[in-house]
């Protein structure tokens, strides 16, 4: 048997530390071996040590005390946020009143007509069949108390999202500064903005208009940079040279040259401001969200799909006419201006024929109620699936194991970890994908959730973001590689991704507690139900898209399916696969932390007492902890681009 001489061994040595992943792991350890007796002697090796927390309960209740006790009589609220609220509330009534003046026909003609001129016939039958099923739903007046609280808030995300956009667009400095803010903006769950703008503008529409534009405008600023930093220099030097001024240029060549992402921006701003829009029903909203949250008390599935629908459809509808609008502003065809007033001209007269007739209002006889027969399925379902179902099981016994052999495991096993091990597994995993700015940044977030003294709740939040995640990447990604090996699977997904895509997080909730009950796993349910439509999306484009000749080549040389799949197209589809594992973890956090609502406890119980209780201490350093939780989970899951470019 052979053995490794001294020599030997010292020559591999070298070799190993060549290999970044090595060096990089062999330098934590040495770091490691120093640091830790020190902790250890210090502060030991259990839970997070109390005397490195910092509390923040007092300086918060101050702050709540103060802003409660001023809010009618400061003139910060009086002249400054008072106005705010007063022009929130003029725009969205001053919009829905136009709707009610135009009534069901002309409200259902307009959205066709527009339909038709961005894309065609068939996407103007499908909106006006959109709009009539939500009148023959019966939620009529509440899809366009929706529908105008969406108008307002998506014009406030898009004026606030350019102007970010155009300053880290034109500024370096600027964009290094609004980074990590748009970052922070967009991964702490929406459920966790309602807090701090309740305390400030009370319960109602400005509310919920605001905490809307907080979440929706990130997408808009980031697509305005990146659109704006990826100008043609070629052209924008040709301008220059013509002896433009900058707000020439801007007006003239980086902003029509921005036009796609622009687009871009606008569609995700609008899904955005949808979605929160239905969160917002916690505080006051209003509309179809308000119905979702109301059938969410009672787990009344019928009322909850009633209202559900509508929303999907709204989504769909409005995703499909502002992606269309991209494209139809690159063909020059028609004059646009008579086609816009074709359409105006045409609403006008759809909406003064139906006043006359005395049919503004939609009729109240023409309304289906699906509620009765949708819980009569469900409680056919309860019955026969929550329990008591030979051999496999119900759904009731399915959540109690999945709790008892996984969720259960998974956070003990990182509760009874020491604290330096999980800042260390931390900054390894981050240093591994990335840089050490990475690995230092999620470790610095991990060891603030100490700090604010909810580390077993972040671990008990953690464990579920993990579990789900795990479901999600297996079921995801497996449902991704069949659609892009198969055209018929593709479109047979299609739809059913699309209309999970579109669907609110809140209606996630109501069909599995009516399945699962109550408890940790029914919120790790809704978040895989949630996050996989985007893991199947990403996974499937990411290997279409892998390079024709490399795929030939394998064929060539005698390849099975079974090994062009492993050994070519996904290693060449790593930053897609790498995209889709971020953007799993991102929307698996969201649901998780909504499913406090329903007994999942840990960060996401903390926010939801904090706002139903107007406890601003305690849902502020829950909603602060899902801010580093998520940083964290966001940094050890997506590579540098210096790192994506290698794998890729």
């Amino acid at each position: 048997m052979a053995t490794i001489t001294a020599p030997t061994a010292r020559r591999a040595l070298p070799g190993l530390l060549k290999s970044r992943p090595a060096a990089k792991l062999l330098t934590l350890a040495v770091a490691a071996v120093i640091l830790v007796p020190l902790l250890d002697s210090r502060w030991g090796s259990g839970h997070w040590p109390h005397a490195l927390t910092v509390s923040l309960t007092g300086p918060l209740g101050d702050a709540s005390d103060w802003v409660m006790n001023n809010r009618d009589t400061h003139p910060v609220f009086l002249y400054f946020f008072g106005h705010i609220s007063n022009v929130v509330v003029l725009c969205v009534r001053g919009v829905y009143l136009a709707l009610l003046a135009m009534g069901w026909a002309g409200v259902t003609v307009l959205g066709a007509l527009v339909a038709w001129r961005v894309a065609g016939v068939k996407l103007a039958a499908g909106t006006a069949v959109a709009f009539l099923a939500c009148g023959a739903l019966g939620m009529w007046l509440p899809t366009m108390q929706t529908l105008a609280l969406m108008v307002a808030a998506v014009l406030a995300s898009v004026a606030v999202g350019v102007l970010l956009g155009l300053a880290a667009g034109l500024s370096d400095r600027m964009d290094r500064a609004l980074r990590p803010v748009l970052d922070t903006m967009q991964v702490l769950p929406a459920f966790a903005y309602l807090l701090p703008v309740v305390l400030v503008f009370g319960i109602g529409v400005p509310a919920a208009v605001l905490a809307t534009v907080v979440y929706a405008a990130p997408p808009m600023a980031r697509l305005t940079a990146l659109g704006l930093r990826g100008a043609d220099p070629e052209v924008l030097e040709a301008v220059r040279s013509l002896g433009a001024t900058p707000r020439q240029r801007l007006l003239t060549a980086r902003i029509p040259l921005a036009r796609k992402e622009l687009l871009l921006g606008l569609n995700q701003t609008i899904m955005m401001a949808l979605s929160m829009a239905v969160i917002a029903s916690v505080i006051g909203a209003g509309g179809l969200g308000d119905r979702v949250y109301q059938a969410l008390g009672s787990v009344d599935v019928g009322a909850a799909l009633a209202a559900g629908i509508p929303i999907v459809l709204l989504a769909i509808v409005l995703d499909r006419v502002t992606g269309a609008a991209g494209r139809a502003a690159d063909d020059p065809g028609e004059s646009r201006r008579a086609l816009w007033l074709l359409a105006l001209a045409g609403t006008a007269v759809a909406a003064v024929a139906a006043r006359l007739l005395g049919r503004a209002e939609w009729p109240s006889g023409a309304t289906l109620n699906i509620a009765e027969p949708v819980n009569h399925a469900v409680n056919w379902m309860t019955a026969h699936l929550y329990s008591g179902v030979p051999v496999i099981g119900g759904t009731a016994d399915w959540a109690a194991h999945f709790t008892t052999w996984m969720l259960d495991p998974l956070r003990d096993g990182l509760r009874a970890l020491p604290w330096w091990s999980v800042l260390l597994i931390v900054a390894a995993l981050a240093w591994l994908i990335g840089t050490w700015r990475t690995a230092l940044t999620a470790t610095l977030a991990m060891a603030a959730i100490g700090m604010l003294g909810v580390w077993d709740s972040s671990l008990d939040t953690l464990s579920q973001v993990l579990a789900a995640v795990a479901v999600t990447l297996v079921l995801g990604i497996a449902t991704g590689i069949a659609a892009a090996r198969s055209d018929r699977v593709d479109r047979m997904l299609r739809p059913v991704l699309d209309v999970f895509q579109t669907m609110p997080q809140f209606v996630y909730l109501i069909p599995v507690v009516a399945l699962f009950g109550v408890g940790r796993a029914p919120a790790v349910v809704a978040a895989v139900v949630y996050a996989l439509p985007a893991v199947v999306r990403i996974t499937a484009q990411g290997l279409r898209q892998v390079d024709p000749a490399a795929l030939e080549s394998a064929r060539s040389l005698g390849a099975t399916g079974r090994q062009q799949l492993w050994q070519v197209q996904l290693p060449l589809a790593r930053r897609s696969l790498l995209l889709a594992v971020n953007q799993g973890v991102v929307l698996v956090l969201a649901v998780v932390i909504i499913g406090g609502l329903v007994g999942a406890g840990a960060l996401g119980y903390d926010v939801a007492f904090g706002l139903a209780q107007g406890d601003l201490a305690t849902g502020l350093v829950a909603g602060a902890a899902i801010v580093c939780l998520g940083l964290m989970l966001d940094r050890v899951t997506q590579p540098t681009g210096r790192r994506a470019k290698k794998g890729a």
